[in-house]
């Protein structure tokens, strides 16, 4: 028996979310504050019997802050199950709880928990007329959280996900119309708190450690002080009773000393003389702490652990970060392993960021043994060893838009050929593209070396805070990759960026081009054809799927780096190419031209000379403020981040200033004057289209001109 679904309707974070899960391992993958923490506390609500009774009783802060007003609509947590054991107590379990309508056996069953107004506050709507907005904003203003009731069902057949299902069965809120079932036979039968699945399965809950040393001095939470009493209780009492007995000598011994009766008479004469007799205890002693009852001394031990390799073993709190965490990891499972032989039905185990602390080896190599047979594991992380080990088939992902999270399945609706050449390339390249908030992909290393500098240089921010990921596919194949932006799987925004490579010359053959002019024309008259061709495929590919756009270097990045008007950039960077003056003095002069023929041959015999990524370095570390990204790729950057903030722009602006304050090339009293529009634009009294005509105005030739002309 496997969870093979999780619903989630109006909790926390999540206004409407649907996961899909596999048997064997899954992973939830998303940045922080996606919702991962809500998500793990959803399924123990319904499947952890640890968790205390109470917490069932959800509150206002559990509804999702997106809606409009909270009270009236519902908290709906939905668990499906498949393959269900053919075993006759669980099938009994489900056939009377939470298996589908009329099944003799059943393979499919569904577990719900429903947080709903009392049957007196969905009676008085149901009694409302269509429309009755005054009406219905009467009721619910009345009611409180008091108001709500928790129920368990199963044997459900509706997909709470459907917003039409949900305004059926709860009410269009909108409309304000309400239908006159009470209890709608959709949400299923309720489940008899004898009958609770949480009591039949094996499920263990393994949090993210923030504090793992408080983990372990509490006693409710310490998982060596659980294992022990675990096995405390299969212990033969007559195998402890020769330590009990040496236990309770060592405890007389200690007391009867000397001095612990001296100083108990000490007290006791002591507090007399202060309260007198009267309102003295009648006696007093001295004992030792140390039980000698078998359970408790048997779970009086603790856990010494040798890190450095000297021979030295600490206490837990002497350990590392990365050691403790690997401690209680490690005794968790041992818990689940405990658990779980004393189960048959089904094996849950959740473990929430596993990585904290620990090394990036440790972590793949935790993922890749964790394998329990006939256990489902759910991880969730935000760790890239760990999602790099992970099918992507069993990878759900949360991403958060706006004040909610949505949740998608990378490889939903793609054939097995697909999904296996996008699992090759997880494995081999870095997965970092599975969280980010949106994705530029290129090709080429002087795209990947210089797009994140060209962008720091311009604008005094990182792709990274713009919330980008540039991601080198290399020979991979762009389409590969994109596939898994789309409407059905990832809904991020992903742009292709690529060149064109047209001829910037007259590759026409000639009786006097020399062998190395006739090579150079071959090669670049076929990068030419298969760039056309590139350009179809891509663009049928991206058709109609707002999620993918492609972006195109006229030439070669190189060309149209120079083209953009960086030639004084790349003749910065001559000197590290070149060595021979002649060369050198050349090579200038060709850059400087305004013959794209000319310059643009040049720039592509420097940037293959040792390579194009040893150019690219060259290059990155020679560029300064002044430098011009190139139109096609402010062009993907707008694309992926089509509105920025008005702090951010603030950020990008004030950085312009400085560096034009810094270079001299404007008065004092210009700057300073733009620094007060600049706060105007901040505090909302000016708006984007003043602020972008004033600095174009103002600083007519500045780099961020470009960028501003195509900012929405």
């Amino acid at each position: 028996m496997h969870i093979s679904k999780i619903s989630l309707v109006n909790y926390r974070n999540f206004a409407n979310a649907k996961l899909i899960f596999n048997k064997g391992i899954n992973t939830i993958i998303g940045e922080n504050g996606s919702g991962k923490t809500n998500l793990f506390r959803a399924i123990r609500l319904l499947l952890d019997d640890n968790l205390l009774r109470s917490a069932h009783r959800l509150d206002e802060n559990d509804f999702h802050r997106g809606l409009e007003r909270w009270q009236g609509h519902w908290i709906i947590i939905s668990i499906e199950f498949q393959d269900i054991s053919q075993d006759e107590a669980i099938q009994s379990l489900f056939l009377h709880g939470t298996g589908n309508v009329g099944a003799g056996t059943v393979s499919r069953a569904t577990y719900n928990l429903i947080f709903r107004p009392t049957a007196d506050i969905r009676r008085r709507l149901s009694e409302l007329t269509a429309g009755d907005h005054d009406g219905m904003a009467a009721i619910l203003s009345g009611v409180s959280i008091e108001d709500y009731e928790t129920l368990f069902t199963g044997k459900s057949e509706a997909d709470f996900n459907d917003p039409a299902v949900y305004a059926e069965i709860v009410g269009d809120f909108k409309n304000s119309s309400f239908g006159k079932e009470l209890d709608h036979p959709a949400i299923g039968v309720r489940v008899p708190v004898m009958l609770s699945v949480s009591k039949e399965i094996s499920f263990t809950f393994v949090q993210a450690l923030r504090d793992v040393i408080a983990e372990f001095q509490n006693n409710r939470t310490n998982p060596l002080l659980n294992l022990l009493k675990r096995k405390s209780g299969e212990i033969d009492p007559v195998t402890l009773l020769p330590i009990t007995e040496k236990v309770k000598d060592l405890n007389d011994a200690i007391e009867g000393l000397d001095d612990v009766q001296t100083v108990r008479s000490d007290i006791v004469d002591t507090i007399k003389e202060a309260a007198g007799e009267a309102y003295s205890p009648s006696s007093m002693s001295i004992r030792s702490d140390l039980s000698d009852e078998a359970d408790k001394l048997f779970q009086s031990l603790k856990l010494f652990v040798g890190e450095a390799g000297n021979g030295y073993e600490g206490a837990v709190h002497e350990l590392s970060l990365g050691g403790a965490n690997l401690i209680y990891l490690t005794l968790k499972l041992l818990e689940f392993k405990y658990q779980k032989a004393n189960q048959s039905f089904a094996n849950f185990l959740l473990i929430e960021e596993p990585e904290a602390h620990i090394h990036t080896h440790i972590q793949k190599t935790l993922f890749d043994r964790l394998n329990f047979a006939d256990t489902q594991i759910i991880y969730s992380t935000h760790s890239t060893q760990i999602s790099e080990a992970s099918t992507v088939e069993n990878m759900n992902i949360l991403g958060k838009v706006g004040d909610g999270c949505e949740t998608y399945q990378p490889t939903a609706g793609l054939d097995p050929v697909d999904i296996g050449n996008i699992q090759r390339y997880l494995d081999a390249v870095r997965s970092n593209l599975l969280f980010a908030k949106s994705v530029m992909l290129v090709e080429g290393d002087a795209e990947e070396i210089l797009i994140p500098t060209l962008v720091k240089k311009v604008l005094g921010i990182t792709l990274d805070e713009l919330g980008i990921s540039l991601i080198n596919i290399r020979s991979t194949g762009f389409q590969n990759v994109a596939v898994l932006f789309h409407g059905d799987r990832i809904k991020k925004r992903c742009a292709i960026v690529t060149d064109l490579d047209a001829t910037f010359f007259d590759t026409t053959p000639t009786a006097t081009d020399d062998a190395a002019l006739s090579k150079f024309k071959a090669k670049c008259a076929s990068a030419q054809t298969k760039g056309v061709a590139r350009k179809t495929a891509l663009d049928a590919f991206s058709h109609e799927n707002p999620w993918v756009e492609c972006f195109y270097a006229p030439h070669t990045f190189e060309v149209d780096f120079v083209d953009a008007g960086n030639a004084d950039q790349v003749v910065s960077a001559i000197a590290s190419v070149y060595k021979d003056p002649a060369t050198i003095a050349t090579a200038k002069a060709e850059l400087e031209s305004k013959d794209i023929a000319v310059f643009g041959r040049r720039a592509l015999l420097m940037a293959n000379y040792e390579g194009k990524g040893w150019f690219a370095i060259a290059l990155g570390n020679r560029i300064d403020h002044q430098v011009n990204i190139p139109d096609y790729i402010v062009e993907a950057i707008h694309f992926l981040r089509p509105v920025l903030s008005t702090d951010v722009w603030f950020h990008i602006l004030s950085f312009r200033v400085a560096c034009i304050e810094k270079s001299g090339l404007s008065t004092p009293e210009v700057i300073q004057s733009t620094r007060e529009a600049l706060k105007l634009f901040r505090a909302g009294d000016m708006d984007l289209p003043g602020i972008k005509a004033l600095m174009l105005v103002t600083f007519t030739a500045d780099p961020i001109n470009r960028i501003l002309d195509k900012a929405g």
